[in-house]
């Protein structure tokens, strides 16, 4: 699963591991952060912890999309802008990621970008893929090689980012729900989220603008 990032306090996604996970400065250094922080990785396969880290992950992402809403609050929607120039062989999977959330959710957009608040790496790493924040409105995911050869490579992709818009680990559900991740096993193909996913992250940030939007003057407008 650069320049504006710090080190990270909390990761989500794909390995159980108690490890560090420091901005990568490249894709070929992120495996190698791993002995600094007491932050969290959890597995594509099991965790203990993904609710309260996925939160992080969403809380920090929502930080920095906030801030933009205020610099433009005629925006009509919440706009997450991610940056893939770390992960060029994944673009194709990041580029449908986006598209199938862009396709599935009405209250929240992810778009290519610079000032990105958040950014995909690639590379090998013992944990698998994962996604990461430093919990000020920057984060990353990481896409681990030999685990996107083992499972299907999108619904990898689109899981880790479904973490950035709020969603935690279900690794019990069936291959329908896409948060269930490496649960169903390498077989499930599975790419785009179910109702209930849909429905949980268009009320997460529906609700989420609320009270930033009364606290900047100008409702905000979604779709």
């Amino acid at each position: 699963m650069k320049r504006s990032l710090l080190a990270a306090t909390a990761a989500l996604g794909i390995g159980l591991a108690t490890a560090a996970t420091a901005v990568p400065a490249s894709a070929a250094q992120a495996p190698q952060q791993s002995a600094r922080s007491s932050s969290v990785v959890s597995s594509y396969v099991g965790s203990a912890r993904e609710e309260a880290d996925s939160k992080a992950f969403y809380d920090a992402v929502m930080k920095s999309a906030k801030a933009k809403q205020a610099a433009s609050p005629g925006l009509r929607t919440v706009t997450v802008t991610y940056d893939a120039s770390q992960a060029p062989s994944f673009a194709s999977q990041i580029a449908q990621s986006a598209q199938i959330w862009n396709s599935s959710v009405r209250n929240v957009r992810l778009q290519q970008g610079s000032d990105a608040d958040f950014s995909y790496y690639e590379g090998n790493d013992s944990r698998g893929s994962y996604a990461s924040t430093d919990g000020h409105g920057r984060g990353y995911i990481f896409l681990d090689y030999r685990q996107n050869q083992q499972y299907d490579s999108v619904r990898v992709t689109a899981h880790e980012t479904g973490h950035v818009l709020g969603l935690p680990d279900h690794y019990s559900g069936p291959c329908s729900e896409l948060m269930s991740g490496g649960g169903p096993g390498p077989s499930c193909t599975n790419r785009y989220p179910n109702a209930n996913e849909r429905s949980r992250v268009d009320s997460l940030w529906r609700n989420g603008l609320s009270p930033f939007a009364t606290k900047q003057g100008p409702t905000v407008k979604v779709y």
